[in-house]
């Protein structure tokens, strides 16, 4: 499966920058991507180093002696492994011709104190699992999520099952790989935890009190979760409109079916019967629409009073204020809290996403759309 538009993207960043870092969490496709974008677009010379390869690790044991002779495009996966070669390839990138194609399962957040070096020479591409941009069934999306191997899985037994060896190998290997000494118990309770919280506001203090842990624990674990694309955080929006709003982050599953499996739903029956299913649909539909939008993490909003007025999402977007609700119905209708928000918000316009196979208008000021149009957008 060729996913177009992000090869597109890395071939935009080396127009510009000799450095192309593509982020993203585990097993979401970023060595595949990488090998596509080589075959499509790529020289003879290919010189390709897995930092969790022992071999390649020795090979890299003088990285200045064993790049600079190089020529072409180097690949170099789990960059997040090896810290110091920044410094390098810093070095490498001003003084050769070559260019770096670098995949890392951690956020430019965290890998930030040594990423710095390349400031003005590197350009990030962070890389989601699939979506409705490559993805043909969006229900299958919704209850498996978008890693790959879950989603493309012959049986809804094996995705589930890739995704509970998936969990385990996240917590044993690859946050201790990260630097981070957590017990596995500790941050697996908290996740599965989290996963109670997810499309709600969060709280620290009740958390931590659950699992008996500081609050300056529980926001190091959230840090964590968001830096390795698990979890995503949205920010309230505040208005001068004499009311008080909360304040408080809301928090998402990044990922539908981690969502499912940490609360141990193995099929669409068993969501469509769990008290959290509009939470799980309205976190799938915000991821999707975030794609859409191409929207940063620093200009997506939730807004809630604390009357009970609420919008699940405002962006900016060229010059205006879009709002966007995200309902599992088959029937949407205007509710108190969307005539409240376009009272108070000067919105430009409110969408709401539903399962349902039809858009249509409920007035000049709010569209309903069906989640399949917007994979037919994406289309």
């Amino acid at each position: 499966m060729k996913r177009i538009h992000f090869l597109n993207s890395i071939q935009e960043i080396f127009q510009n920058h000799p450095v192309c870092a593509i982020l993203g969490p585990r097993q979401c496709g970023k060595t595949t991507l990488a090998r596509q974008f080589i075959q499509q677009h790529g020289t003879t010379q290919i010189h390709f180093f897995d930092l969790e390869n022992t071999f390649d690790l020795g090979r890299l044991d003088n990285p200045m002696l064993a790049l600079s002779a190089l020529h072409g495009t180097v690949v170099i996966d789990e960059i997040q492994r090896r810290p110091d070669l920044f410094p390098v390839l810093r070095v490498l990138a001003d003084t050769t011709s070559l260019r770096f194609l670098i995949l890392g399962s951690a956020s430019r957040v965290l890998i930030r104190q040594s990423s710095e070096s390349l400031a003005g020479r590197i350009g990030y591409l962070d890389l989601p699992p699939f979506g409705l941009r490559e993805a043909d069934d969006s229900n299958k999306l919704w209850i498996r999520g978008g890693f790959p191997k879950s989603y493309l899985a012959n049986t809804e037994k094996g995705s589930f099952a890739w995704r509970e060896f998936y969990i385990r190998t996240f917590l044993e290997q690859d946050i201790p790989n990260l630097g981070f000494k957590i017990p596995y118990r500790n941050l697996h309770r908290f996740w599965m935890m989290l996963a109670h919280y997810h499309a709600q506001l969060f709280n620290a203090s009740e958390l931590g009190r659950s699992l008996g842990l500081s609050n300056h624990t529980v926001k190091k674990y959230l840090d964590i979760l968001e830096g390795t694309f698990m979890i995503r955080t949205v920010q309230p929006w505040f208005e001068n409109i004499g009311k008080r709003q909360v304040k408080t982050v809301k928090i998402y599953f990044r990922d539908s079916g981690i969502l499912h499996n940490l609360m141990g739903l193995p099929d669409r029956t068993a969501v469509e019967r769990h008290p959290k299913l509009g939470a799980s649909w309205e976190g799938f539909a915000l991821e999707e629409l975030l794609r859409y939008y191409e929207v940063p993490a620093s200009n997506a909003y939730f807004w809630r009073t604390q009357t009970g007025a609420e919008l699940d999402l405002l962006i900016h977007h060229q010059g205006k204020r879009l709002g966007f609700e995200f309902k599992y119905t088959d029937k949407p209708k205007i509710t108190p809290s969307i005539r409240s928000a376009l009272a108070n918000l000067q919105l430009d316009h409110i969408t709401m996403i539903y399962p349902g196979p039809h858009s249509f208008a409920l007035n000049n000021s709010v569209t309903v759309m069906s989640i399949q149009d917007l994979y037919q957008e994406f289309r």
